[in-house]
């Protein structure tokens, strides 16, 4: 099941109007080439002045890079598989998007990094995860792919969709992880579409939850734990309680995104069932609108896959 959202493109020649190619931003999926203006003198604790809820999304950063890698690997594989213009169009500004992102995230990282933070750690164990999931079938990886593309989806709904992230994350930071938000729910169901296209198996989608909790989430957890050892924050228990109760306590944010995500089990589960359109949109004019937070660092349009 699949919600429109967008109408076929025309372009004008000599002799009257005929189809054009089908772009991303045709199909609500638009490549934003963005420079975020990180400060050069970012604060520390950027996450309720909090370190080991800081440390995570440091973690969360860092390993975004390899992830989108892998994502863009697994859909790219079947994209010759892809006639219909408009799940074309949607591919490639998925792609782009995704290769924006690791790019802002290697900076972001960067200025991690300028602040002693180790996040190399976290990207290489979970880019090793990957290359395990890399020995399974293309089909599977999709598969995988389209868990963890519902996984940033739900939490990019819910970044979006309260006013806690906004409350909790200093200003150095907020922007970056709002548009990142943004896109992720313009493309949150490609994945999923492409993996239809190609056909669905039940035992397939089934596995997809134990290989990625068996290779990406012990990569996770052992680089957020590194870096909580690196800078010390082991050492102090009230940090690490207070940190834990941001994330993991009743009703708190990851607790919320991951009791969602059983639903990615559903028989007739697709992403688009859970319409965040209104939401999209109204994000869209709070960062891109013309008195838009990022207007003005929207650059040219990036040329799609």
């Amino acid at each position: 099941m699949t919600v429109p959202r967008t109408e076929r493109a025309t372009g004008e020649t000599g002799t009257g109007p005929r189809p054009r190619r089908l772009t991303g931003g045709d199909v609500g999926i638009p490549p934003r080439h963005l420079d975020f203006r990180l400060p050069q003198e970012m604060v520390r604790w950027a996450y309720a002045d909090n370190a080991t809820a800081t440390l995570f999304l440091a973690m969360l950063s860092a390993i975004f890079p390899p992830g989108e890698d892998f994502f863009v690997r697994s859909v790219i594989h079947f994209r010759d598989r892809v006639t219909d213009p408009e799940l074309r169009a949607r591919v490639a500004g998925f792609t782009a998007q995704e290769v924006i992102h690791s790019r802002e995230h290697d900076r972001l990282n960067e200025a991690f990094r300028s602040r002693g933070f180790p996040v190399h750690i976290p990207e290489s164990a979970v880019a090793l995860a990957l290359k395990v999931l890399d020995r399974t079938s293309p089909r599977q990886q999709l598969a995988c792919t389209a868990l963890m593309e519902h996984f940033t989806a739900v939490m990019a709904e819910d970044i979006l969709g309260s006013d806690e992230f906004a409350g909790r994350v200093h200003a150095d930071i907020r922007e970056l992880w709002h548009w990142h938000a943004l896109e992720e729910l313009e493309h949150k169901s490609v994945t999923w579409d492409v993996y239809e296209l190609i056909g669905t198996d039940g035992p397939e989608r089934g596995r997809a939850a134990p290989l990625v909790v068996a290779t990406v989430l012990p990569a996770v957890v052992f680089g957020w734990a590194y870096l909580l050892v690196q800078q010390g924050v082991w050492r102090r228990p009230r940090d690490l309680r207070e940190g834990y109760r941001l994330l993991f306590g009743r009703g708190q944010f990851l607790r919320r995104v991951l009791g969602r995500m059983p639903v990615f089990g559903h028989p007739r589960f697709h992403p688009d069932r859970h319409d965040t359109r209104a939401l999209e949109q109204r994000w869209r004019d709070t960062l891109f609108g013309d008195d838009g937070a990022l207007a003005e660092q929207l650059r040219r349009p990036v040329r799609e896959a």
